[in-house]
């Protein structure tokens, strides 16, 4: 065997090492391509001047924002007499550092929600919001603390809609349900063949879709299915009081019995009707009741799209996440369904939260444009499901992805913010930059540095949602002011 002479080693070395700063001197920045891959290597500049981590200043955004409740949240020792959600009121704060961006025709709807949102108390009528969004929202993030600053301030109770099968984590409610329900959605996963969600886009049935009627009058097997739910100790104060609740079903085409209990005793006694129309199931209480056990007993499920937990009056507020959709989801959904939930809810503003899911996606400006054109198509959809409706869209936030170590903003996602602030304004609805608001290019690294977002630099901690979903409020609430006067 023949022995390697240390200089020899040391030779070979020299050898590398000359091979590799050859490579670095002619590689290009961007890498090439051999056999359908990419491949990169460092560049001598980069080994020269090695990159170092950006991050955004974000201290003068967050060091004022107050995400505490000062005010006493009402209390309902009596039960309910048809006057649970009265407001707690207070001064209003005219202190913002962001806008929400109005054209004239966003201007006059956002003041038509306005003129609705001041009256709601006095005239004991209730105004109903829907926030859509995507994971960023999920399990009541963002939409909890924006939902009890509105209650606390102009009344209402109750976290509002509730879906017929939940799957998140959520603070908002406790709910669980018999093992044979299924989920449908609109957004992912198994799909309805008449389309009918419902408003939150998701429905559950305990058997499948009949289509055959030759089928459906042969299927006489009775089954039972429950969907249990309860106030959640975990929500903020104002969502844990509710005295109404209904719940939203269609598709129902066999007789369907249906039994209510409340911490395990039977309290109602009813049928659902069979006449695959939509239609509303709605029980009232003296106060917040214990668990409800809603149980179903037929041969053909019908589709429970949601359940909603109420007050009596005032403000309601609805989280609708959805995991891993753009927000362009609105053409698969039956638009008679939604609207005829739209229009029994009374839904006044309508927020959506998107964009977050396209971002890594975007190629080139124009994919960003093609995105942004088709998001502009369902705002359309949703005005013309609820004309009355204000709607105000929250852009996505900083994102980051690692280049060679370092997290840096996706390329794209400045020119997605200002696409979707264009197109939100041309169809008539309010634009907030979330983007702009933490602070810009290279603001999550920040964010997560301060322990506002997760190690995946996307989603924000709990803390970070509050911050966020304060940020926003505090624009909401200057628009407020000055369309009142009392800004003046």
């Amino acid at each position: 065997m023949k022995n390697i002479k240390l200089y020899q080693v040391f030779l070979a070395l020299l050898g590398l090492i000359a091979i590799l700063l050859t490579i670095s001197l002619f590689i290009p920045e961007e890498g090439i391509r051999v056999f359908g891959m990419n491949l990169k290597f460092p560049t001598i500049g980069r080994l020269m001047h090695p990159k170092k981590q950006e991050t955004a200043e974000i201290d003068n955004i967050i060091v004022d924002v107050d995400t505490t409740f000062a005010d006493p949240l009402l209390q309902h020792q009596n039960g309910s007499n048809g006057d649970m959600g009265a407001p707690n009121a207070g001064e209003l704060s005219v202190k913002n550092s962001t806008i929400i961006h109005l054209n004239d025709a966003g201007l006059v709807n956002l003041h038509n929600f306005f003129e609705k949102l001041s009256s709601a108390a006095t005239a004991k009528k209730k105004v109903h919001i829907l926030h859509y969004g995507d994971s960023q929202i999920e399990g009541d993030r963002m939409t909890g603390f924006i939902r009890e600053r509105l209650q606390n301030q102009f009344g209402g109770n109750g976290p509002g809609l509730v879906p017929a099968n939940n799957v998140y984590n959520t603070f908002a409610f406790v709910q669980t349900y018999s093992p044979n329900f299924k989920r449908y959605t609109c957004f992912g996963g198994d799909k309805l063949n008449s389309r009918k969600y419902g408003v939150m886009g998701s429905a559950a049935r305990f058997t499948r879709e009949y289509k055959d009627s030759a089928e459906i009058a042969n299927e006489t097997s009775i089954k039972t299915g429950w969907i249990e739910l309860a106030a959640s100790g975990s929500a903020f104060g104002r969502s844990r009081s509710f005295s109404t609740v209904k719940m939203y079903y269609n598709s129902c085409i066999k007789p369907c019995a249906i039994n209510v209990y409340e911490n395990g005793a039977l309290i109602h006694q009813d049928s659902l009707k069979a006449d695959g129309k939509s239609h509303i199931f709605k029980l009232t209480f003296p106060g917040t009741p214990g668990k409800l056990k809603f149980e179903f007993s037929t041969a053909i499920s019908p589709t429970i799209s949601n359940f909603t937990l109420e007050g009596d009056y005032g403000v309601q507020m609805s989280n609708i996440g959805m995991r891993g959709s753009s927000g362009t989801i609105f053409g698969s959904m039956d638009r008679g369904v939604v609207a005829e939930a739209m229009n029994d809810l009374g839904v006044e503003l309508i927020i959506m939260q998107y964009g977050g899911n396209s971002v890594p996606f975007f190629k080139d400006s124009a994919s960003v444009r093609n995105y942004a054109s088709y998001f502009k198509g369902q705002l359309n959809s949703l005005k013309s499901m609820r004309p009355s409706a204000a709607i105000v869209v929250i852009g996505p936030s900083d994102m980051s992805r690692m280049v060679d170590g370092i997290y840096e903003t996706y390329p794209f996602l400045p020119y997605c913010v200002e696409q979707m602030k264009k197109v939100s304004m041309e169809a008539g609805a309010g634009y907030w930059d979330l983007y702009g608001a933490m602070g810009g290019k290279n603001s999550m690294p920040a964010w997560v540095n301060k322990g506002l977002a997760g190690n995946d630099y996307i989603h924000f901690s709990n803390g970070g949602a509050r911050v966020a979903a304060q940020l926003f409020y505090d624009a909401l609430i200057a628009e407020y002011v000055k369309w009142s006067g009392k800004g003046e």
